[in-house]
Formats: C-alpha cells, structure tokens, sequence
C-alpha cells in the first residue's frame, strides 16, 4: 500500500510542477504556423515525410530485466528524425496552409512534420526578447514533439512533448527567456490510431501555433525528465560502463551557458559563464543562485561574452576555488566567505582567462589559461601573454608547465595521478595530450593520446574527466567522447545538447552531471568517477 501510495504522489507532484513549468492563461500573442503569414512571420518551412516500419536486432530481457537476454528480432521504424542534425532537405515541401491535407496512407502509419523557426524581434507590437514561448498542436490522431533534437517525459506526464489523448492538443515549452533571431527546430511525430485497431482515416494537422508569454528570464529546476539518448559502439566494452538500458535525465533548463560543475556535499555547483553566476543545483531538485558576480564586475562587462566564473574545484580542506574570467584569476573561497587569490599573474603579465583546473592529492593545482574569457580571444587587446597556458601551483609557487597549446581547456588526472591530460581547444587541432606528472608540479614526455580533428560535429576539445578504472570522458566533435586508458575510442555518447563539461556526482559518484549549453543533465553509469580528494 505505502508503495502505491508513493507512486500516486510522484505522478501528482510531477503533474503540478509540469503544470507549473508551462504557462496558462492569455498569451501576449500568437503566431499561427498553419497559415502562410505566420509561417513566414518565423521564417518557417514545413518539411514532411511517411516512415517505414523495419525489422531489427534487439536482445530479450535478461534477468537483471533489461536487454542482456538472447538475441531477438524486433520493429523500428525509419527515418529517425527527431535529432537536431538530421538532414530533411530532399522532403516534401508543404505549404503551410496545407498542413490540413490527409496524409499517413492510413491504416497503421506514421509520419514526420519538420520546422525550423526564428523568433522574430517583435509581434504584433511585442517585444519577443526574454519571452517564454509554448508551441501548441494537435493532429489527428497522435503526436509526439521533439525540440531542438530533444524529447522528454517524467512518470505520469500526460501531454506535452509525449502523447496527450485522442485528438488532444500537445503543448509544451521550446524556450524561455528567448532572443530576436534564436533558433528553434521542431520535429512533430504523426500517429494514426488507436493503434490497437489501425482506422480507416489518416494523419492530419489540426492545429499548429506559437504562444508567446511574458515570464521569469530566470532558469529553472524542471522535474527531472527522461531524454533521448544515443549510444554509439565502438568496442563492447563501453556497454559495462553505460549499462544496456542507459538514461539521461534533463534536471535544469534556461541557462544561457552551462559549465564548470563541481559536486560537493550539499549538491551540484556549476558556471553560467554567460551570466555570470555560479548556480546550486541541491541534493533536493532545487535551483538557486550561489554567488554573483561570479567572476567579473568591471565596468565594461558589456564588451564581454563570458565574464563570469568557469572551472570550479574542491581544494583538500574542502574549500570552493574558482577560475574568474573577466578578472582574470583563480581565487578560493574561504569558510568565512572572503576571497584568497591563488594566481592573477605570470612573470608580472596578467592571466589570460583561468579555464579548466584540478587538483593533485598532494594539494598542488594545475590549471589552463586560454583566452577565451576576453571579449575578442586571442585578438583582445587586454591580452598581456602572448600563448595560451597550463600551470601549476604548489606550496604557493606559480609556474609554467606547458605552453605548447593554442587554447588548452579540459584538465584531468589518471586515478593514480601519474598522468595528466590536457585538451586543446582549437578547430584546426582538436587533440588531447598526456603528460607525466613529476613531484615538483611539473610535466614531461608530453605525447598525443587522441586526435579528434577529423571527427565530424560542433566545437573543438572542451571538458574531461576520468573514471576510477582510467577511461576519459572527453567533450569532442560528435559528443561525448569516451576513450580508455590506452587511448581506445569506446564509443560516444549522445545526448540532445552538446556537453561542454562534467562532473561525477551523488553518493557512490557513478552519476555523470552534464552541462550541456542551456541545461543541465544527469547520466547514471556503472563505474565511479574520479573526485576531488578532501581531507
């Protein structure tokens, strides 16, 4: 009884606090997506096509209940057109006051309707900027709504990015706090139904349109909500660190840009750069704001992309240590909450921008120092170095190890520290390097472990961290990257944003906190991380 109980309580909160998390009322305006002008308002073209139902390999439940049984064969269906990337431009083109037209070929079928929007700067005399934005539609029968590659649902969620009910409108936030010109892609699943008894009719859309709100520009914790996630295989040995029936949970959304994540015994701390705040995510689903300024608060912060905090560590005493990019520096914060400044400058030069850190057990701290923070990088004329470098700290000692790197990031030690790896953020060189760590805080015999230059997808070489049994976790082109401790390529990790970093959190450390561009998400994994030592 106490157990149903529980669950009727968890599917009531989520329900409330999804309820919460979606606007009512009247919104300050609307743009019909199924008419032409509202189409072009978003500069907005619908794209559709059928699916294809397929056999496919799968493994019967095992006795652990997840797919570790014997090889089977099951369906899918194709395309797989609900991540961001998919290539939709040999559809159809349908015209938006078209959308009504039957299609599906009826019977047990489904479809896609794709559309990319850009929110304008004003409707209707509205100022768009800092809005929240709902897309509400309905079709005939079912339908299901993927958001920039993202699809989620939570026990008990009716609606939504997941099925409503017969003919039930969808409806579901796709931004908050938005921008003139940002982006949005959706995806609409089409289902005939019911599907017990395939009907005679076919899929069709009966609604499609924007609702813009005024709302908090404030990011939120959301009830934690299963994503999609995609596993790519290299070698079958990830499958013992992901499991066979991996799950990404999406816990906090409306950052400008998330980063730098550290667990501590109270919860998860993390960067908006961006914004620049430090954020708690706590040990009981709630957001607040930590600390800002966390990082700059000069007077022409207006020139800066990224001024506030980035990397956050733990130093042994369990003291928070920060790298501050606007001003340039690596503090820690002291129990008292004043600030002591660990290192502003090199040879009488000024910082670039600390990045990345981490520390030895023995208390000694490396970190990296591109120049990302300033407002035009490399350019900048606040620049007073001329490379980009990492460094170490012991016993109060400031000194270069390695200037060998155009924008070294990521920083991480093997379990036994006899290793440190460093990744390079540069797009014509996107690498991560292993040094030998010696007993006075240098390096030596530096040597490439991984080249991910040629990888396809965003960005250069972001975050790392490593596992208790020496794998890596790297933010590379196509994902997260995992390698082993001999430079194995294992497979990727996929997730709906692309991960900039990580960190190994909960009480057993084998939940992997992702900051991913504007939100923040969990993967749960069967190996532990490597965490800050604390006496």
């Amino acid at each position: 009884m106490k157990i149903i109980t529980a669950i009727i309580f968890t599917i009531l909160f989520s329900l409330a606090v999804f309820a919460n998390e979606v606007p009512n009322g009247k919104a300050e305006v609307s743009i019909d997506l199924t008419t032409g002008d509202g189409a072009k308002i978003v500069s907005g073209i619908w794209r559709y096509s059928d699916t294809k139902i397929i056999e496919t390999d799968f493994r019967a439940a095992g006795a652990d209940n997840q797919p570790t049984g014997n090889a089977v064969k099951t369906y899918d269906y194709t395309p797989k057109a609900g991540v961001l990337d998919f290539d939709d431009s040999a559809w159809e083109i349908v015209a938006a006051n078209d959308l009504n037209k039957r299609r599906g070929n009826g019977k047990l079928s489904f479809n896609w309707y794709r559309i990319n929007i850009t929110i304008p700067a004003n409707v209707n005399g509205f100022d768009t900027n800092g809005a929240t934005v709902v897309f509400q539609t309905a079709l005939d029968d079912y339908a299901e709504i993927w958001v920039n590659g993202e699809i989620s649902r939570f026990l008990g969620q009716q609606g939504g990015s997941v099925i409503a009910g017969w003919n039930a409108p969808n409806r579901l936030v796709i931004g908050r706090n938005v921008k003139a010109g940002q982006k949005i892609q959706l995806a609409v699943f089409g289902i005939n139904g019911p599907i017990s008894n395939p009907p005679t009719n076919f899929i069709w859309v009966r609604e499609a349109k924007l609702e813009f709100y005024k709302a908090s520009t404030e990011p939120m914790a959301i009830t934690p909500s299963e994503v999609n996630v995609e596993i790519v295989k290299n070698d079958a040995a990830i499958e013992k660190i992901v499991g066979a029936n991996p799950k990404v949970w999406k816990l906090a959304t409306g950052f400008k840009f998330t980063e730098g994540p550290i667990w501590t015994k109270d919860g998860l701390l993390f960067s908006d750069p961006n914004e620049n705040a430090i954020y708690k995510y706590s040990t009981d689903g709630r957001l607040s704001v930590f600390r800002t300024p966390s990082g700059y608060s000069g007077a022409d912060i207006a020139e800066y992309g990224q001024p506030g905090s980035n990397g956050l560590t733990l130093d042994l005493q369990g003291n928070l240590v920060i790298n501050q990019h606007g001003n340039r520096r690596i503090i820690r914060l002291e129990k008292d909450g004043t600030e002591t400044v660990l290192a502003d400058k090199f040879a009488g030069k000024r910082l670039n921008s600390p990045n990345d850190l981490v520390y030895r057990s023995d208390g000694t701290l490396f970190f990296t120092d591109p120049p990302f923070g300033l407002p035009k990088f490399f350019d900048d004329k606040r620049k007073e170095l001329n490379f980009s470098g990492v460094y170490s700290i012991q016993k109060g000692k400031l000194q270069l190890v390695s200037n060998e790197f155009t924008g070294p990031n990521g920083i991480a030690f093997s379990p036994d520290e006899k290793y440190l790896y460093v990744g390079n953020w540069d797009e014509k060189k996107k690498t991560v390097y292993r040094y030998e760590v010696n007993a006075d805080g240098t390096l030596s015999n530096g040597k490439l472990f991984f080249d991910f230059t040629n990888f396809n997808g965003e960005d250069a070489i972001d975050g790392i961290k490593v596992d208790v049994e020496g794998n890596l976790y790297v933010s590379a082109p196509g994902g997260l990257q995992v390698l082993n401790k001999d430079s194995k390529h294992l497979g990727t990790i996929v997730v709906p944003q692309h991960v900039h970093n990580m960190a190994w959190g909960d009480e057993d450390g084998k939940s992997l906190y992702l900051c991913a561009r504007s939100g923040l998400y969990r993967l749960r994994l069967n190996v532990a991380g490597v965490r800050p030592t604390i006496n």
